[in-house]
């Protein structure tokens, strides 16, 4: 049987790359072919995506799959959520697309819930509320140039899939991150973006994971040398991980650990209750027809700053480095709140994370290894206080927690979570994203009936790491103090 060979094209805050999956036999192995930056760029104070560099990338990179492998059968793009491009009528792109993390939706959402009720809002959509989602997003542009001219909104996914097709589609998983999705209906909230004066004729058609798009514009074609075939993933990366996830229980709680961390529980349906609302938790489109009931918490974005800042003053340590210091820094000593607002986009996170101590009575060692232990312990505290609180929302009894993603590969922090949590930790695999991505490209090419025989494929080839939970009194005391500092 002759190799087929399907490219992930995977765009993470820091980095895209592409990652060729080759199918032999049965047998599934990946290859990252090509890598490159990616980060926000600051213009006129507010900070944007470099979509038109991301693209040509994408293209570098394909050139590239297609020298080294021969020959794709298609390829899948997916992305974070909540960002977006506009278009005009003509197609081209209008102005430079956002970064979730520009502060001109500071104070937004209040100004959404004097229209619309917060309680509405969620029966609605079932989002988490946060100041990035795309609902306060395009609230915040209302009356501007931009939208009033604008003919189609395209997530970022879609926009490069625009870009290398020429056709305009939602893709279903990433249209739920907007909270303006009706996750009961799996529809457009159209009723909610009337109330708020929102145009509707902006939004296209939605399409499910494993659909094709199109293929490649003759331009694209000629600068890859080669025709492709482009289908949409679940094309938000965090449903692409957790659709990989190497799950044999039913009871388990999975974790998507990388910039951001999203933990949270599969489910054929939406909970859209009074709880969930009030601990914050959001009801998100799955790969294969599931709902993912799931928080999203800082991750290691406090670590990558941390070493950010840190470079910047001429030290410039690697990760490995960073979780040597970190292990041998002593335990407990004290809590941040991850998701406390201070920590979502400062200049100079270290002294972010000092501020937030020296206000909340606490201390620790001026030094690398002390603060990053800090930042270890609070992730695995906050995982706790959602694992708790995912039990309480859907009356189940979670057994064992998987990580994934990178932050799967940060042996100190799976092990801190198996102790915080008290239940097994199974991390892996690292690239989970890129195999969900490549998963559905599988079903759509017909080599798989099913997302379950997909998943089969990924149990087989790639085994996990198992942490057991130790020191539970120790944690015990410790979770207490941490629980003193959160809200939620």
């Amino acid at each position: 049987m002759a190799t087929k060979n399907f490219a992930a094209i995977d765009l993470g805050a820091e980095s895209g790359r592409v990652v060729v999956g080759e199918l032999h036999t049965g047998q599934l192995l990946l290859r990252e072919v090509y890598r490159f930056r990616n980060g926000p760029v600051r213009v006129a104070g507010h900070l944007h995506w470099d979509a038109l560099r991301l693209y040509d990338e994408i293209l570098n990179g394909l050139a590239l799959a297609i020298k080294q492998c021969g020959s794709l059968a298609s390829a899948a793009v997916d992305t974070w959520g909540v960002d977006f491009g506009l278009l005009d009528r003509t197609g081209a792109l209008i102005g430079n697309p956002y970064h979730y993390r520009d502060h001109r939706t500071d104070g937004v959402m209040e100004q959404v819930f004097a229209r619309v009720p917060r309680e509405q809002v969620f029966a609605a959509t079932g989002i988490q509320f946060m100041p990035l989602n795309t609902l306060y997003q395009l609230y915040v542009m209302r009356g501007t140039p931009a939208l009033e001219s604008a003919a189609t909104l395209l997530l970022m996914p879609d926009l490069i899939n625009y870009w290398l097709t020429g056709e305009r589609r939602a893709e279903y998983t990433i249209a739920t991150t907007t909270q303006f999705f009706n996750p009961m209906r799996r529809q457009w909230a159209i009723e909610l973006l009337n109330q708020l004066d929102l145009p509707v004729n902006i939004l296209p058609e939605i399409v499910q994971p494993a659909s094709p798009i199109g293929d490649l514009v003759p331009t694209a074609a000629d600068q890859i040398g080669a025709k492709l075939r482009i289908v949409a993933p679940a094309a938000h990366d965090t449903q692409s991980a957790i659709a990989a996830v190497p799950a044999r229980l039913d009871d388990y709680a999975y974790i998507s650990s990388g910039t951001w961390s999203l933990m949270g529980v599969v489910s054929p349906t939406p909970f859209i209750t009074d709880m969930t609302r009030d601990f914050n938790f959001t009801n998100e489109g799955g790969a294969d027809g599931t709902i993912c009931l799931l928080k999203n918490l800082t991750g290691l974005w406090l670590v990558q700053e941390c070493r950010r800042a840190w470079a910047r003053d001429g030290e410039d340590l690697s990760y490995a480095e960073l979780a040597a210091l970190a292990e041998d820094a002593p335990s407990f000593r004290a809590f941040i709140d991850p998701d406390d607002a201070a920590f979502l986009s400062p200049d100079d996170m270290p002294h972010a994370i000092a501020v937030f101590l020296a206000a909340t009575g606490q201390s620790v060692a001026d030094e690398r290894g002390s603060l990053l232990r800090v930042v270890l312990e609070s992730l695995a505290a906050k995982y706790r206080l959602t694992l708790e609180q995912l039990e309480q929302i859907t009356g189940r009894s979670l057994e064992v927690i998987h990580i994934v993603g990178g932050g799967s590969q940060n042996q100190l922090l799976c092990q801190l979570t198996a102790d915080a949590c008290r239940r097994p930790v199974l991390a892996g695999p690292v690239e989970a994203t890129a195999l969900g991505n490549i998963m559905a490209q599988l079903v759509a090419a017909g080599e798989c009936t099913s997302w379950a025989e997909a998943r089969e494929i990924v149990l087989t080839a790639f085994p996990t790491a198992i942490y057991e939970p130790h020191q539970r009194a120790a944690w015990d005391e410790a979770y207490a103090r941490f629980k003193a500092l959160v809200k939620k």
